[in-house]
């Protein structure tokens, strides 16, 4: 084998092996799963917010095993004074971001995602900037499952998802949004 072609692969294989290291000690890694009733919230995380960010996401996957449908709202967190569920898509061009009103539903048998670039934790009006190693605790409540505290692990700025490849499947978000993404503050 060339020489330059050994080296090439075994600095490919050391920043490979450095990047599951840092996966694999990232707070993501660490991310505990919560039940309350038929609901199962599993894969808490958010991300680390610049200094001046007034405000910040989270995100986790929820599983309803139940036979009845139930609504998740966010009461509150300890970082924000508001905590939602919002909702995004495109509209002419302008990724806008709204509060799902009611409520977001659970199917039975079902699990919905809230991720990067998707349905979302909205932290709003910080109290102060979400730093990484560190946790966010939330206070969710199911309509009929009743109230779960949840804490996520802070990941660094741009960390991807769990179990995503860097790079792949996140969405930055501007503190200032570039014009290119709205908050509907309804």
């Amino acid at each position: 084998m060339p020489r330059f072609t050994r080296k090439y692969l075994c600095g490919g294989l050391a920043g490979f092996c450095a990047l599951a290291a840092a996966q694999l000690a990232s707070p993501t890694a660490r991310a505990a799963d919560y039940d309350v009733g038929p609901m199962h919230v599993a894969q808490p995380w958010a991300r680390a917010t610049p200094k001046g960010a007034s405000s910040a996401a989270g995100y986790l996957a929820v599983t309803n095993s139940g036979t009845t449908p139930d609504r998740l709202t966010c009461v509150s967190s300890d970082a924000a004074a508001q905590c939602q569920i919002h909702t995004m898509s495109l509209e002419g061009g302008v990724m806008k971001m709204r509060p799902v009103e009611g409520g977001l539903e659970i199917p039975p048998g079902g699990t919905v995602t809230l991720k990067p670039g998707g349905l979302h934790v909205m932290l709003v009006n910080l109290k102060h900037p979400l730093e990484p190693g560190k946790v966010v605790a939330l206070t969710l409540k199911f309509e009929k499952a009743g109230t779960l505290e949840v804490e996520l692990p802070i990941a660094a700025i741009g960390a991807p998802a769990p179990g995503v490849a860097s790079g792949g499947g996140t969405m930055m978000m501007d503190s200032g949004h570039g014009g290119m993404m709205q908050m509907d503050k309804r």
